[in-house]
Order: structure tokens, then C-alpha cells, then sequence
């Protein structure tokens, strides 16, 4: 019987060549292979927003309702506080999982030709995935969620001429309110889920049609030295138990560190010391705040928004400039200034974070 259901599906979609695909495809062995898991980690995490999202969505209520709600699926619904938890902590970790994987693939030189698009669509995954930890970080309204999201909004309102009309259409009116919740709600589970499903779809295809690129050490070897193992079983193996173990470590956070719900937002309350964005905005954050003391009225914040913007340019279309698959001048200049942005993005996420304290 199982054969003959085999038989039936694989007439159908092509079992057979899959497979064969799989056990074809190879993946090089070196001793930067660890990071090649994490574009796998990053997927899995991915998998659990949605699970524990679709498990969230049935409960929830947005609107005027939605703290009422969210505090039903926290401290009513039998295991509502878990799959909050879990649904919260995979968020995070998959950011940082992403960030994680975007910077390995810039140090391996893996935006080179031809995998400049499989770049590109990265980087866009990165950008979607930061706005769906925005819209999601508001939806329990409760007074931290409130407050901050009032804050996060303030980057986009700086921004000159068309700033304040695009807080304005995030808010639906002057201020975060309940249309807000509304509106952050559609963005959360219908139009970033629209935009990101086929994109990242685009991105695995490009990633299984270039094959895992060799860092610049692999690349400076003899082609006969080089060392790979099969896809399947081999790999295949070895990124399931990553996602085991990145299991197991959201188990223990949303088992050990549930994720809390503070006071009900009031908008007339004033707001608690120490508001501040979520960790992946810290950076930019803090850079407004920086230049914003430096640099009298608003233009600081549009200096730390123009600084930000054009680094963020660079680093988008660093393939461009680095385009060769060798070891070269404008190849040291990509890496050096890939270090100076690890490092300014670590240290402003921490000044950020002691700022506060």
C-alpha cells in the first residue's frame, strides 16, 4: 500500500526527481560551515511564528477589545501564556537569527555573482521581518507596547516632507489609538504575509539553484582540496538537529521567561521611565539620540536619518562594488567596512540599552 501511494504522488509531483536532486546537490565542508545553518535556523523560526500566530489569531480581537483579549490568552485560555510566549521569543530569535545570517553571508562574499538577487531578496526577508516584529509589538496594547510604539513612530514622523504624513497613515490620526491596532493587525496578517511568502520562496529557490557559496579562504584553495558532503541525507541531517536545538532553546525561554502583559494602555497616563523601541530598532534609535543632543532643534535627527539611510544604501548594493569572486582591493574595503558595521551596530545596542538604565 505505501508503495503504491508513493507511486500515485510521485506520478503527480515528481517525487523521484526530487530526491535524486537532493542527493545530487552537494554542500562544501570547511570549518566555516557552521554558519550555513543559520539561513535554516532562521526558517524553522519562521515556521513557529506562523503556527503559534494562526493559534493566537483564533483568540484575539483587534481593536478596542484587544488588550481584553490578549490578557483572556495569557492568564484564561489553557496554555495561551506558552504559545504567547513562544510566539514572542521565536519573533526574536528569528530577527536575530536573520541579522545573524545576513552577516555571514556578507563575510563569505556570498552576495557575489551570480547571487547578488539571493542578496538582495535577504536583505528585503530582513526588512519585512523587522516591520512584522513593529506591527506585532503593539497588538496587546498594553502601556509598554503603547508607549513604545509612540516612540518607534517618531523615526519615520522626523523623516522631511513625506514624514509626518506616513506616521500619520501608520497612527490613522494624530495619535496611536485603537484605529491603530487595526491597522498595525491588517499589516501584520495580511499584507506583510503576502509580501513575504513569495519573496522568501524566491529567495530558497535562488539559494538551491546557486548552491552554498565558499568563503574567500575555501575560494584561495586547489579545486581538488576542496571538501563537500551530499545534501541528502548528510546536511540535510545536520540542519534538522539545528532545528532541534533551536527548539529546545525557545522551549526553555517561553517555558523559564514568559512573556509578560503590563497595565492597559491609557493614553492620559504619562508615559514609564525608560521607553524605548525593541532591540533591533536600538541602533537607529540611539544614533537620533546622539545627534539629537550633538545638533540643535531637528536637524539632528534628519543628519542621524541621512547618515543611517546612505549606509544602509551601501550596504544593499555592496554588490555592486564587490562584484569580482577574488581576493582584491575593493574586496578588503567590503570586509573592513563590514566589520565598522557589526561594530557600530553592537555598540550602539548597547549604549542604547545602558542609556536607559
Amino acid at each position: 500500500m505505501a508503495g503504491s501511494i508513493y507511486n500515485w504522488v510521485d506520478e503527480r509531483v515528481g517525487l523521484t526527481e526530487a530526491i535524486a536532486f537532493a542527493r545530487h546537490k552537494r554542500v562544501p565542508a570547511h570549518a566555516q560551515s557552521f554558519w550555513y545553518y543559520w539561513g535554516g535556523i532562521s526558517l524553522f523560526l519562521f515556521l513557529v511564528q506562523i503556527f503559534t500566530g494562526i493559534l493566537l489569531l483564533v483568540y484575539y480581537r483587534p481593536g478596542a477589545e484587544a488588550f481584553e483579549s490578549v490578557r483572556q490568552i495569557t492568564y484564561v485560555m489553557h496554555f495561551g501564556w506558552l504559545i504567547r510566549s513562544a510566539h514572542s521569543w521565536s519573533a526574536n530569535l528569528f530577527i536575530f537569527s536573520v541579522i545573524v545570517h545576513m552577516f555571514s553571508v556578507y563575510f563569505m562574499k556570498a552576495y557575489r555573482r551570480p547571487r547578488e538577487i539571493g542578496w538582495l531578496t535577504g536583505i528585503a526577508l530582513l526588512f519585512l521581518g523587522a516591520l512584522f516584529g513593529f506591527s506585532g509589538y503593539l497588538l496587546p496594547m498594553d502601556e509598554l507596547s503603547y508607549f513604545a510604539t509612540k516612540v518607534g513612530l517618531q523615526i519615520p514622523a522626523s523623516l522631511p516632507l513625506l514624514g509626518p504624513f506616513t506616521a500619520t497613515i501608520l497612527r490613522g490620526g494624530p495619535d496611536v489609538s485603537e484605529f491603530t491596532v487595526q491597522r498595525f493587525f491588517a499589516l501584520h496578517v495580511v499584507i506583510l504575509p503576502l509580501l513575504f511568502l513569495p519573496l522568501l520562496g524566491l529567495h530558497l529557490w535562488l539559494v538551491q539553484k546557486h548552491g552554498n557559496a565558499l568563503p574567500p579562504s575555501e575560494l584561495a584553495k586547489p579545486e581538488p582540496t576542496r571538501k563537500s558532503i551530499p545534501f541528502f541525507p548528510n546536511f540535510f541531517q545536520k540542519d534538522l538537529a539545528m532545528w532541534l536545538i533551536s527548539l529546545n532553546v525557545l522551549a526553555l525561554l517561553a517555558s523559564v521567561f514568559p512573556w509578560d502583559l503590563g497595565k492597559q494602555a491609557d493614553a492620559l497616563s504619562p508615559a514609564p521611565a525608560g521607553i524605548h523601541p525593541e532591540w533591533y530598532f536600538m541602533a537607529p534609535f540611539h544614533m537620533l539620540k546622539i545627534l539629537g543632543n550633538w545638533l540643535p532643534g531637528a536637524s539632528g535627527e534628519v543628519v542621524g536619518i541621512l547618515l543611517f539611510t546612505v549606509g544602509l544604501i551601501l550596504w544593499v548594493f555592496i554588490p555592486l562594488y564587490d562584484a569580482q569572486n577574488k581576493i582584491g582591493h575593493r574586496g578588503r574595503i567590503a570586509h573592513y567596512f563590514g566589520i565598522f558595521a557589526v561594530t557600530a551596530l553592537i555598540l550602539t545596542t548597547a549604549l542604547g540599552y545602558w542609556g536607559i538604565r
